[in-house]
């Protein structure tokens, strides 16, 4: 094969001085632009203020998750116990739960968790109980307040949102603390119990609104102003039991949003008796302004009409009041539906009898918001008291 020799080594041509420089030159501007946007992102003050170490203890007289100020995604999960599951084993699965629970929502791994990076990031979790009447009577205690409600004419229940054995309620302001929170609770009790039903909720993001602003459901209306208040005498004559327990009755309404949106803006308060605006009463100016019944417009009617949600869910029975704690939900629309949509309401109140039902009875019979709303899920759990350091979750039931 004939020898080439190699060619003579030359400088640099104009096209390269100049093609290089170019790139040299923008790759200059490119960094000192990165670098100019990462210092405006940057808050004055420093650095970002997290709050994903904010944790909520979990043991105490009461269990978290009720009065703690509402996180922005929940997670429902109600469990069937298995056949055959006896005494002893119902025990054996409360305690693993309770003691994966206090560990999650501390920042700390599962006793088994083969992902305890994502553990560390609690953002304000909490994990509740609540036990149905399978449940209630395997631990040897009656079922009592934990019987399903009676039947209602506006229901069009869907048996795969009803009931259960024992309901994980797992609440964050971060997604993936619910998600892993979820899938550490299920590995534990997937020997003992299989999963009924799954319902995922949300309300705005933290930081979004101040606290305590009353949540807004996808109908755009104020969803809760009238509550008592967590901490007050008024909310322990509400909803504790003697003994630091409660009822929870869990509702899956589905709303139809998109004949909701054929009605004005007039229509929708009239319906309700509350402005969009602010949700005040239609007779005041701020939302948290009593209601006039009795207020006539120019015509002599009622303002507050008597088919008006908030007149028809109002009682003169100051027993008959409830803690609503709600999330809503929104699902993928299927066929020529714009919207899958409703709330997860949920209320907690002493006793279901006396104090929901009779609520829920004069809604079912007379409520202009029934055009719009369906309830298709409904459970009721007992919430037992809390635990102490080792102890677990309805261990004084085993004890009675």
């Amino acid at each position: 094969m004939p020898h080439v020799d190699a060619p003579a080594k030359q400088g640099p041509s104009r096209r390269g001085i100049l093609f290089g420089g170019a790139a040299a030159g923008l790759g200059a501007i490119v960094a000192l632009g990165i670098d100019s946007l990462s210092s405006a992102a940057a808050p004055a003050g420093g650095s970002e203020p997290l709050h994903g170490q904010a944790v909520i203890p979990f043991y105490g007289s009461h269990q978290a998750g009720i009065t703690t100020e509402p996180q922005a995604h929940a997670s429902y999960v109600a469990l069937n116990l298995r056949d055959g599951l006896d005494h002893e084993s119902l025990q054996r699965l409360l305690r693993l739960l309770s003691d994966d629970a206090a560990r999650l929502t501390q920042g700390q791994a599962a006793l088994a968790d083969t992902e305890p990076e994502l553990g560390t990031v609690p953002a304000r979790l909490t994990v509740t109980f609540g036990f149905g009447p399978k449940l209630m009577e395997l631990a040897g205690s009656s079922a009592g307040e934990s019987q399903p409600l009676p039947e209602f004419k506006i229901d069009e229940l869907e048996e795969r949102w009803n009931d259960g054995d024992l309901l994980l309620h797992i609440a964050s302001d971060d997604p993936l603390s619910v998600a892993h929170a979820q899938r550490m609770m299920l590995k534990d009790a997937r020997r003992f119990a299989s999963v009924k039903w799954v319902q995922s909720g949300f309300r705005r993001s933290r930081g979004s609104e101040a606290s305590g602003t009353t949540m807004r459901n996808l109908f755009g209306q104020v969803d809760g102003t009238v509550n008592p208040v967590p901490g007050s005498e008024d909310f322990n004559s509400v909803v504790w039991n003697a003994d630091g327990s409660t009822t929870m009755v869990i509702r899956r309404i589905r709303m139809n949003v998109d004949t909701w949106d054929e009605l004005d803006r007039s229509g929708r308060e009239f319906s309700v008796g509350r402005t969009l605006g602010n949700g005040a009463p239609t007779t005041g100016s701020k939302e948290h302004d009593e209601p006039d019944f009795e207020a006539t417009n120019a015509l002599g009617f009622t303002v507050i009409a008597a088919h008006a949600h908030i007149r028809r869910a109002r009682s003169e029975n100051t027993n008959e009041r409830i803690f609503r704690r709600g999330y809503n939900y929104d699902e993928p629309p299927t066929g020529s539906e714009i919207s899958n949509s409703g709330l997860i309401f949920v209320s907690y109140q002493k006793s279901v009898a006396e104090q929901y039902t009779p609520m829920q009875q004069r809604l079912s019979d007379l409520d202009a918001l029934n055009q719009w709303t369906t309830p298709i899920g409904s459970a009721v759990f007992l919430i037992p008291q809390g635990c102490a350091e080792g102890g677990f979750i309805g261990e004084t039931l085993f004890a009675a």
